[in-house]
């Protein structure tokens, strides 16, 4: 049988809101965060494409099978690998696997094996799905996939009320948000026909020193530091969201600080790590005595992931009490909570 699909295909993507779409016609799904993934299946084969065409099924061989033993012998699934661990997803373990060395995979991939999480069917043997509605798809994919340990099933819902209480529920466990699609949708690479709804938060976070742009007159980034229990100021990441004569005006205002100490006992900006490249190195450290509240949407481990915002200074503010106790610690995790993932055989 000839699979109307062939690798590499662009997934469809959502544009980013600040609210969940209200009304009929929408059906809600958690955001998972993981790396989006196109599983083509043609019989014996298996190839898992990344969101750039790139394929992934080298880095996490112990999803092989599984996809095998759940999906029609030629189709194609939209969806996302993601690791669980007791204190949620850990995005930190995906990244680890993208390694040259195929003993390092197989080691990692028995000590933390990856789940996929299935959204979309897009073909079915001979069928092209792709102009057919959201529902009748999602319908489809309920009928053709067997779920086991490592394959699930993500929930969907048109209940507006039950979409509000994923979004904030799992958020501990290092859910991104919520996805909202209209149901009538036809599935198109490439294109935002979906909605994002992503958690924002803020944050109160100590100065700890600041990067210069390339030009050298005024300041790139401010380098943002919270305390731990032992009083040791870690840098969580950076916010350069500054206006160019706000980023000049920035070097007065911090230029009494240099030549303090903040960063250095715990994580620090430019140390060696595989997260780090060399431009990044150059940084001025400040005495920690400015606080600022930042918005961000997401932390990996114990960092924001993307750039956090500026909202504005904290001169009330004591810099001791920017700690990490302002970030809500994730809760007890079971995927099982979230889809049904029937256990091993």
């Amino acid at each position: 049988m000839t699979r109307p699909i062939s690798p590499p295909l662009e997934p469809m993507l959502a544009r980013a809101a600040e609210q969940i779409p209200e009304g009929q016609g929408w059906r809600y799904e958690p955001k998972w965060d993981g790396f989006r993934a196109i599983v083509f299946r043609d019989g014996d084969d298996v190839h898992v494409g990344s969101r750039k065409g790139q394929p992934l099924q080298r880095f996490f061989p112990e999803i092989l099978d599984p996809l095998m033993a759940a999906l029609p012998a030629s189709s194609v699934v939209d969806g996302e690998i993601i690791i669980a661990t007791p204190r949620g997803l850990d995005f930190d373990a995906l990244q680890m696997r993208l390694h040259p060395a195929a003993s390092r995979v197989k080691r990692l991939a028995g000590e933390t094996p990856a789940t996929v999480i299935l959204f979309d069917l897009l073909a079915d043997g001979a069928d092209d799905l792709r102009s057919r509605p959201l529902v009748t798809r999602r319908e489809l994919l309920l009928g053709a996939v067997t779920p086991n340990a490592r394959i699930a099933i993500t929930p969907q819902t048109a209940d507006l009320e039950e979409a509000t209480d994923w979004f904030t529920r799992y958020e501990g466990a290092g859910l991104d948000g919520l996805i909202a699609k209209p149901e009538d949708s036809t599935y198109r690479s490439g294109e935002r026909g979906w909605t994002k709804i992503k958690h924002l938060r803020t944050v109160d976070c100590v100065v700890g020193g600041y990067r210069l742009e390339t030009t050298g007159d005024r300041v790139g980034s401010l380098l943002l530091g919270l305390y731990d229990e032992e009083g040791v100021l870690h840098h969580v990441g950076h916010t350069s969201s500054f206006a160019a004569k706000e980023k000049r005006e920035l070097l007065q205002l911090l230029a009494p600080l240099e030549g303090g100490e903040s960063f250095g006992h715990g994580r620090t900006p430019g140390a060696p790590s595989r997260w780090t490249r060399e431009k990044d190195a150059a940084w001025t450290q400040l005495k920690p005595s400015l606080v600022c509240e930042v918005s961000f949407d997401h932390l990996q481990g114990q960092r924001f992931r993307h750039a956090a915002r500026f909202l504005r200074w904290r001169d009330d503010r004591d810099p001791m009490s920017c700690t990490y106790d302002q970030l809500t610690p994730a809760d007890a995790f079971r995927l099982g909570d979230i889809v049904d993932l029937p256990d091993a055989g």
